[in-house]
């Protein structure tokens, strides 16, 4: 992508997967998970202040007493006005009124960051995809566990899909 996005923030979220703590601190290529979450805190200020929707999704594991350590958001990402899912499952759709909600707002475009690009990201961005949704990858915001895994998803997929831009050509009509 060259030229700047032109999102309008009343009918475009901002979709972040996984950003939780024990996802975070793995070992992730091409960038830190440090660095995704970075990307994605900047992310979800500009649409915030946009007044833009952020979705933050997380998941549990199913049929376990307790959920491992660091399963939570990272401290300080989930703000208020942000809509906060929990999947069963790799993708953000399955089972969780994601689709609903979104509707319900109006939403129709979704701009994904997270971890890992190749499964949480790109499955729930194929799910959303399916639903009719138009797509917006921010390469820059995500990364997964080989740089190869992050490479084959923002080079041959996405593109497939939807838009692919750096987050700083991610702009809002009205802003």
């Amino acid at each position: 992508m060259t030229a700047p996005l032109a999102l309008d923030p009343a009918r475009t979220a901002l979709v972040l997967v996984d950003l939780m703590d024990r996802i975070v601190a793995l070992p992730l290529e091409p960038r830190k998970g440090t660095e995704v979450l970075a990307a994605a805190e900047e992310l979800a200020a500009k649409f915030r202040s946009a007044g833009a929707l952020v979705v933050l999704v997380r998941v549990e594991r199913p049929g376990v007493a307790e959920q491992p350590s660091g399963s939570g958001l990272v401290q300080g990402l989930v703000q208020e006005g942000d809509l906060e899912i929990v999947k069963h499952t790799i993708g953000a759709f399955q089972g969780t009124g994601l689709d609903d909600r979104l509707r319900e707002l109006g939403v129709t475009t979704l701009v994904f960051g997270g971890i890992a690009t190749n499964l949480g990201v790109e499955s729930t961005a194929r799910a959303a995809g399916d639903l009719g949704y138009d797509l917006v990858f921010v390469e820059d915001g995500m990364s997964a566990l080989t740089e190869a895994e992050h490479e084959a998803s923002v080079k041959l997929d996405f593109p497939r899909l939807g838009a692919v831009a750096r987050a700083a050509e991610v702009r809002f009509t009205s802003v």
